[in-house]
């Protein structure tokens, strides 16, 4: 089964490989390496476009690109100077500014709640939300679904203690799903597709109304005080393969389909439901991003209070704007 986006567990294994590309800001290097999470939105087409390679080669830098498994891995990357700029859910950012990792806010695409959901088997008895009480729900710890489960739960009445969280990998809860072992899933698209088309999973909820699902293009402070130009330029690409996927949305997930190895119809499905493009983070998403750091903090999900403004990167102005 395919295989986005628990913080620090990825520091043993990133430790072994990762230190070699410390140096990538540096003027002796000049590779923007980024990471990317398969099958996850605009980061898929533009890692086999070449718009950003074409971007940033006027600028004298190159591209690496590194995959991940979900956004908290690739958080940590970043945070250890292993990776330099990637996209990942609204979750995964708070629990790492939580864990003091010094990582900014570059960017954003726009809200996509109906590309994540929570799904049970079919055949289950469970229907609503509230059927989750004592029952074994999966997602990924610190994720962006982390989320939504836990707002659902409050809309329903019911707290977190009234479920039996099960954290696992896509791919080890898509195998959980299957043979039974878990009663729900929290997930996102392509793997909310697949287990739809696949298995039959039904919904019983999505995030519409209940969770954003905003996907933040996150960057390295090194790059983003060094290079800001290189930054500016890696959202420009971004923004430009979001364009063309929002415009041609079948052609991108034929593309998806042969990245991931998964049916057209699953990246059809997925495509539709996904909304593309990169801009300006506003102060009414880093308000909505506030309040998910709030939430974590009240319930203890996270070790401190987290300020989510502080970690939010402005572009500089132009030269020569502005007054004294």
């Amino acid at each position: 089964m395919i295989t986005r986006r628990g913080f620090g567990i990825f520091a043993g294994s990133l430790a072994v490989g990762g230190f070699a590309a410390l140096t990538s800001c540096s003027a002796d290097r000049k590779t923007l390496r980024v990471g990317f999470q398969k099958g996850i939105g605009t980061i898929m087409y533009l890692k086999d476009s070449g718009i950003l390679e074409r971007k940033l080669d006027p600028l004298g830098w190159s591209v690496a690109w590194k995959e991940f498994v979900a956004g908290p891995q690739m958080l940590e990357a970043i945070n250890l100077g292993a990776a330099d700029f990637g996209p990942v859910g609204e979750t995964p950012p708070i629990f790492a500014q939580a864990a003091a990792a010094d990582i900014l806010y570059a960017g954003c695409e726009p809200p996509s709640p109906r590309s994540e959901a929570i799904i049970v088997p079919k055949g289950s008895t469970i229907r609503t939300v509230a059927d989750l009480k004592g029952k074994r729900v999966a997602f990924v710890k610190g994720s962006n679904v982390h989320y939504l489960v836990l707002r659902a739960l409050e809309t329903s009445g019911l707290g977190y203690s009234d479920i039996v969280p099960v954290y696992l990998t896509p791919a080890d809860a898509g195998a959980a799903f299957e043979r039974g072992a878990i009663d729900a899933w929290g997930t996102w698209d392509p793997y909310l597709s697949a287990a739809e088309l696949n298995t039959a999973a039904r919904s019983i909820t999505d995030a519409t109304g209940l969770a954003p699902n905003i996907m933040f293009y996150m960057a390295a402070r090194p790059l983003a005080e060094h290079n800001p130009l290189v930054l500016e330029a890696a959202l420009s690409a971004v923004n430009e393969a979001g364009q063309w996927a929002q415009r041609n949305r079948k052609a991108f997930a034929a593309i998806l389909a042969a990245q991931i190895g998964v049916s057209r119809e699953v990246a059809e499905r997925a495509a539709d439901r996904s909304e593309f493009g990169a801009g300006a983070i506003s102060d009414e998403t880093l308000g909505k991003e506030q309040e998910i750091a709030d939430l974590f903090f009240k319930l203890k999900l996270i070790p401190k209070a987290v300020d989510v403004r502080s970690a939010a990167w402005r572009a500089p102005a132009p030269s020569g704007a502005g007054g004294r």
